[in-house]
């Protein structure tokens, strides 16, 4: 017997095994969904064995962060074993200056890796332009998710200083945690004290978990392989790279559409992460609530990116000092977050300048709030609401181009158009020849601002399909993105931060 009477190419099934540089491996990727299956027989084989079943999603989740990464899965080690005797040795240590210096070293750890892998070329070239000397870019490779897996052990060793979270005892838990692959790379960031009382708790998926979690991945392959790849690679691709050469209302349009990519891209990988580990049996928070609804920008940070706006509040905004030192000490907090908040998506002044923006923005709306007497909370009804959805939409969109674009040459370019170079009247040529891309854009905008009930309602139709309809609608769902998807493999946009 030889591998041919299986029909088996033993060069393509060595691929498997290998990293490649240029095939990622992603949820909305083949080789991804026959890799899930064989995990889940085996999972279900070991429900019993509770170790072992760790054990081996562990096993599996390095293996994914290989294939993600190549050889630099030996950083995800380091820190989970670095943090986990941090976390323990501070625990004993009876004296507060003692555990601030354990602390400080998980700081040390964990930002160190992140400024060097993330910042090092960035604050050369700063240094060499303050002054006036060269500076010659190193060959860094920035690992995939090192933003997210970081700052999710920071959240365990902050947590532990507090005394919010007693540390862990077994390594292997503490592994599980940090590497457990749905959200490895790209979130949501799941704080310790959420996600541990729910590793050895016995095995046990309901119908309702089941059903919505095939809901989630349903809906998140949707968003990302459907609507996102197709209006990226089909135009908003086209509008970024060379502004000059649209009009302003391709340019307005290659706008509006990169705010749905970006949204449909990372909230469809946060959907199918919380989808995947509710199949596992595991419970993850949300991580965007239909942020273009937002009436403030206050607002809109509640609802997009929930886990990193919330782990700046707890563990940046409120160690600043929050609003406890005064209102102008306040406001200055707010603008220093989100500049740290810009920052941490990547090592670029066009992301220090999202970043202010925002914070510029969110200091001003509180202020604001603050001076009409407004309380904590208030949300505005009625006309006035909608004008808020309006602007602070628009907003959003503006602060995107920054967000987007890695030169700001092109992107004053891009709102110069917009301003001085509309051209209104190429609107319908321009929709006769993008028709399935303004199609999907519209279908995603009118997705996004549909009432909550009706996800409630599909998930409920979901979770009453039988198995074998359950399996039709994925399978039905893959044969789509089949049909429409790009030549080449389109990487998560969260990837690179």
């Amino acid at each position: 017997m030889n591998w041919s009477d299986w029909n088996i190419d033993p060069a393509r099934l060595a691929d498997a095994f290998v990293y490649d540089p240029q095939a990622p491996l992603i949820f909305s990727s083949g080789l991804f969904v026959w890799l899930f299956a064989a995990l889940a027989v085996v999972y279900l084989l070991l429900q019993r064995r509770t170790t072992a079943r760790l054990l081996f999603v562990t096993a599996f989740s390095y293996y994914f962060y290989y294939k993600s990464s190549g050889m630099y899965f030996f950083l995800l080690a380091v820190v989970t074993v670095s943090d986990f005797l941090i976390a323990r040795r501070m625990d004993r240590c009876a004296l507060a200056w003692q555990r601030k210096a354990w602390v400080a070293l998980s700081l040390v750890v964990n930002l160190g890796l992140l400024c060097y892998f993330k910042y090092t070329n960035f604050l050369g070239e700063l240094w060499a332009s303050v002054t006036g000397g060269t500076f010659t870019a190193l060959d860094i490779f920035l690992p995939v998710g090192i933003s997210f897996f970081t700052f999710q052990s920071l959240s365990y060793t902050i947590d532990v200083y507090r005394r919010q979270v007693k540390p862990l005892s077994c390594l292997l838990d503490y592994a599980f945690y940090v590497s457990f692959f749905p959200q490895l790379v790209a979130g949501p960031i799941v704080r310790a004290r959420d996600f541990l009382p729910q590793i050895r708790r016995p095995l046990y998926v309901s119908p309702e978990m089941f059903g919505r979690g095939v809901f989630l991945i349903a809906c998140g392959l949707f968003k990302k392989a459907v609507i996102s790849d197709y209006i990226s690679v089909n135009f908003v691709e086209r509008v970024f790279a060379n502004p000059s050469l649209y009009s302003g209302v391709e340019n307005l349009l290659g706008v509006y559409g990169y705010a749905l990519q970006i949204y449909c891209d990372f909230s469809g990988y946060s959907d199918m992460a919380i989808g995947l580990a509710l199949l596992l049996g595991f419970h993850f928070n949300r991580n965007f609530d239909s942020p273009y609804r937002s009436a403030s920008v206050t607002e809109f940070w509640r609802r997009w990116h929930i886990s990193l706006s919330s782990w700046l509040r707890d563990y940046l905004y409120i160690s600043l000092g929050g609003n406890r030192r005064g209102k102008l000490r306040q406001y200055l907090n707010l603008i220093i977050t989100m500049f740290l908040g810009g920052l941490w998506h990547g090592a670029s002044w066009n992301f220090v300048l999202w970043g202010m923006l925002h914070g510029v923005a969110l200091a001003l709306h509180k202020g604001w709030m603050q001076l009409a007497g407004r309380p904590k909370g208030w949300q505005s009804r009625g006309l006035r609401r909608w004008l808020g959805v309006v602007v602070t939409f628009h907003f959003v969109c503006f602060c995107w181009i920054f967000f987007r674009q890695a030169h700001f040459a092109d992107a004053v370019t891009m709102l110069r158009q917009i301003a001085f170079s509309f051209h209104l009247e190429l609107l319908p040529q321009l929709l006769a020849g993008y028709p399935a891309v303004f199609l999907l854009m519209l279908l995603g905008f009118v997705l996004h601002f549909l009432p909550d009930t009706w996800e409630q309602w599909g998930t409920k139709k979901v979770t009453a399909l039988p198995l074998v309809g359950k399996a039709v609608l994925l399978v039905a769902l893959i044969y789509v993105v089949i049909q429409i998807k790009s030549a080449d493999v389109q990487p998560f946009i969260y990837f690179q931060f």
